[in-house]
């Protein structure tokens, strides 16, 4: 099944005539069929580190290699929905007429947690709704990978509770592989299987957590002693 391999990732921007150093040298390994969360502080390069990995844009050098099929879909932190579009066609954009299973289709949408609102138009949700037919649009493509870059930042402290459980149903459900962008500390803690801790354009260093999401408790001694050493490593407080 596909993975992803990135070998000695360079990228700079140019910035008033300066060249500045966004990504210096990322080697990593994103395995299939894991919740991979990105980490770290705002400007650390972790969202265009998921860019280049999607290929929204190029790498000014080194080796971005898919082992597998190449299909990724994506979730913005705004849902980017269609406001003429129903749910249901929001969910379907994109796909061909071939590829739209009435019946998978509305599974999908069951899913998520939208089942009755298949004819209702984007005014007509909250966020967290809109978020959710976001993530149905980006499941329905079927992509080796989902690239998530902070979808539930603009969301308030219990939506985001809500879709950080959604999301992570939906991927057991679908054994979905996620590439996961943020830079809460507990969000990836919640989330991650792999946890990709980036500082100044680099990996600084990877947790693994063998925890079961249904089973973590971030207020055990082992996931507070893991999230402090995360804040030392970074330097930060979440």
């Amino acid at each position: 099944m596909a993975g992803i391999k990135l070998k000695n990732i360079q990228k700079s921007y140019l910035v008033e005539d300066r060249n500045v150093p966004v990504l210096n040298g990322i080697d990593l390994d994103i395995p299939h069929g894991q919740f991979t969360v990105i980490l770290g502080q705002s400007g650390c390069g972790k969202t265009t580190l998921l860019r280049l990995t999607g290929g929204l844009e190029p790498a000014d050098s080194g080796e971005i290699l898919w082992e597998g099929n190449h299909k990724t879909a994506f979730v913005f932190q705004e849902p980017r929905l269609m406001p003429w579009l129903t749910v249901w066609d929001n969910v379907v954009f994109g796909l061909k007429k071939s590829e739209q299973n009435k019946e998978k289709i509305q599974s999908l949408i069951g899913t998520v947690g939208l089942s009755g609102f298949e004819k209702a138009y984007p005014s007509q949700l909250s966020g967290g709704m809109k978020q959710r037919a976001a993530i149905a649009r980006a499941l329905a493509y079927e992509p080796d990978f989902i690239m998530m870059d902070e979808p539930f930042a603009a969301l308030d402290y219990f939506t985001r509770e809500q879709m950080q459980k959604e999301l992570l149903r939906v991927q057991k459900v679908k054994h979905s592989s996620i590439l996961f962008v943020t830079h809460s500390i507990d969000e990836a803690l919640i989330l991650g299987d792999r946890i990709v801790v980036i500082e100044r354009g680099m990996v600084k260093k990877i947790y693994p957590v063998e925890t079961p999401a249904e089973e973590r408790n971030l207020l055990d001694d082992g996931f507070i002693s893991l999230k402090r050493d995360i804040i030392n490593n970074l330097n930060f407080i979440n």
